[in-house]
């Protein structure tokens, strides 16, 4: 459903996980990331694409691999794709496509188009890489830590952060693929706003926020988070329980990021 509309973003949001998809609008060009979840969300973000493509050219981000996130992939298959090298480079595809068929298998769930893993058009290999389209300008960085083949996309002049699963307003930190690496992915997105204009966030999953000091205290919690997973985690998960409204289903996952940062 539509979650967020600000100028040449509009954002789409999920009733699973709050997952988002983020739309933003160029002179020459739609630029989209993650198409998910269910069948009748993804005909919403389709209709949207129809009404508003027209001559211009499509493209999509991918901010990682996970299975959620590359879920609406066969529906666009128009689409320039945007990715990391990788999740150009993963050698886990199979299993990704495993994971969204069991996904559907159990819930009955039948689709219009058939998921793939796609196919990356402009791999980006370092920091900083640009990519100019009309009038904005495309910067990427790689960001692992939540999974190896993370990448954030700032949108300027818009302002606009793309961040994937990183400084959720409805999630803690989720290390998969690293729990140093996710501190130095922190530290880049604080580095990121020091170097950019950046106005509007848009998380792969919970609220946009249009507030800058909002999106800082984003970033400012999941350092102290990942920090305090080493000194204090028992007392971290009660003000977890008290500020992530879904803890019980994530404490797993809580679990899990004790003994990654424990076991280094």
């Amino acid at each position: 459903m539509l979650h967020f509309q600000e100028n040449n973003l509009t954002v789409f949001q999920s009733s699973l996980y709050k997952t988002t998809s983020a739309v933003v609008q160029s002179e020459e060009a739609i630029i989209m990331t993650d198409p998910t979840w269910l069948p009748g969300e993804i005909e919403e973000i389709q209709s949207y694409i129809q009404e508003h493509l027209g001559e211009k050219q499509l493209y999509i981000i991918y901010t990682h691999s996970d299975f959620d996130h590359v879920i609406g992939s066969g529906a666009f298959q128009e689409a320039t794709v945007i990715a990391s090298e990788a999740f150009q480079n993963n050698p886990k595809k199979e299993e990704v496509l495993k994971e969204i068929n069991a996904f559907d298998q159990e819930y009955y769930i039948e689709r219009n188009y058939v998921p793939h893993y796609p196919t990356v058009d402009k791999v980006i290999l370092e920091d900083g890489e640009k990519l100019e389209l009309g009038d904005i300008t495309l910067t990427f960085y790689k960001a692992p830590g939540h999974t190896n083949d993370g990448l954030f996309t700032v949108i300027e002049p818009c302002g606009i952060l793309l961040s994937g699963d990183y400084l959720s307003d409805v999630e803690f930190p989720f290390i998969t693929s690293g729990y140093h690496d996710y501190i130095d992915t922190i530290d880049k997105a604080s580095l990121i706003m020091q170097r950019h204009d950046v106005n509007i966030h848009v998380p792969g999953h919970g609220a946009v926020t249009n507030q800058k000091q909002e999106i800082m205290d984003r970033i400012n919690f999941s350092k102290q988070y990942l920090t305090r997973l080493l000194t204090d985690s028992a007392e971290l998960e009660k003000e977890c329980r008290n500020r992530f409204r879904f803890f019980e289903g994530m404490k797993s996952s809580h679990d899990e990021n004790v003994k990654k940062a424990n076991s280094i």
